[in-house]
């Protein structure tokens, strides 16, 4: 395993990061505590989860993902001082329900102690490494939408100099660690940069968006404020939801995979992202390469990447989206994805 500095702290991340949101809906407990202790023989330290996992997200199973780390920790109580924990706090959403803090979110401190302490709990931890902010809280364009709307802006429903502030006396008591974002945009992270160098509170150390084959967006902005500001990308959906896989290839549908049993990613599976899958898909069969080294080895070697979080509902999956660490794209292989690129950028934001 490689290990990464994230951002400008002694941390060091495995280059590939456990991700768990399948945990409690595709996959069972013990398939999760098998994967958890695959994953930590396998030389990963870095396991990332969320408290409105698994997803989708629903009533029925909120929090039950935190609960079976939690669980396999009080197993391997050993193992907890060797993972690298993050976890995130939801924002403000029309999409959430009521389920969560009746469903008044935003990032007060209200909220923010309340789903801290109740991660915690289901964790069975004192402290977290990483805390972040699962989304914006403010209109702006993630979760698979682009450009910027002024008219539909209505300002921020808690000030970041406010969550930050709390963020900071939750540091400060040990609960917390780092803190980071996720799903952000450049103002985002610079606005939290801006406002931590002007009043003295903690600095983001990482940004959690989607990067993959089919969604460079991070590289437009992003990728120079992790340059520049010593901002660690914390990379999800490397393999665009199992499309890169190849899987879905031909329209097929492929019994218990994600896009077959829920169509909230069909993003991944537009025409202009099938098309775009297709040309990868054909150019790891020119070089003889697996399409997953391909995908997960062009997200491994850019240099703004900290940790790859990977997903997969099986340990087959699981070994071979751990060996990509290993895998090193040519030059030529990384010319002809770049020629790609060109041709069909980002068909799947």
């Amino acid at each position: 395993m490689q290990y990464r500095q994230l951002g400008a702290t002694n941390e060091k991340l495995s280059a590939i990061g456990l991700g768990t949101m399948t945990w409690g809906e595709q996959n069972t407990k013990q398939e999760a505590f098998d994967q958890m202790a695959f994953a930590c023989d396998m030389g990963v330290n870095f396991f990332d989860v969320a408290e409105m996992y698994p997803v989708p997200p629903k009533a029925e199973t909120y929090g039950d993902t935190e609960t079976i780390i939690g669980q396999w920790f009080a197993k391997n109580p050993s193992k907890r001082d060797q993972i690298f924990l993050a976890s995130k706090v939801a924002g403000p959403s029309d999409a959430m329900g009521a389920y969560i803090r009746d469903g008044n979110l935003g990032f007060d401190r209200k909220n923010i102690e309340q789903a801290l302490h109740d991660s915690l709990k289901r964790l069975q931890t004192d402290r977290i490494d990483l805390y972040q902010l699962h989304w914006p809280a403010r209109s702006a364009n993630f979760f698979g939408k682009l450009g910027f709307a002024p008219e539909d802006q209505d300002g921020e429903l808690v000030s970041l100099l406010n969550t930050l502030q709390v963020l900071d006396d939750l540091m400060k008591q040990g609960k917390i660690r780092h803190i980071g974002l996720s799903n952000e945009t450049a103002w985002g992270a610079m606005h939290a940069l801006h406002l931590a160098d002007k009043h003295n509170l903690p600095k983001i150390v990482s940004v959690q968006n989607p990067y993959n084959l089919l969604n460079r967006t991070y590289e437009v902005g992003l990728a120079e404020v992790s340059y520049r500001e010593s901002i660690g990308l914390l990379a999800y959906s490397p393999l665009g939801f199992g499309v890169l896989t190849g899987k879905y290839r031909n329209g097929a549908k492929p019994k218990k995979a994600r896009l077959t049993l829920f169509d909230r990613f069909s993003r991944y599976l537009n025409p202009q992202a099938q098309l775009a899958t297709e040309m990868y898909l054909t150019m790891a069969d020119d070089f003889e390469i697996s399409p997953v080294d391909l995908a997960l080895g062009f997200v491994n070697s850019r240099p703004f990447v900290t940790s790859n979080i990977i997903g997969a509902t099986t340990l087959e999956q699981l070994k071979q989206n751990i060996a990509s660490v290993n895998f090193e794209l040519t030059s030529d292989m990384l010319d002809r994805v770049q020629s790609i690129h060109q041709a069909m950028s980002n068909p799947a934001p």
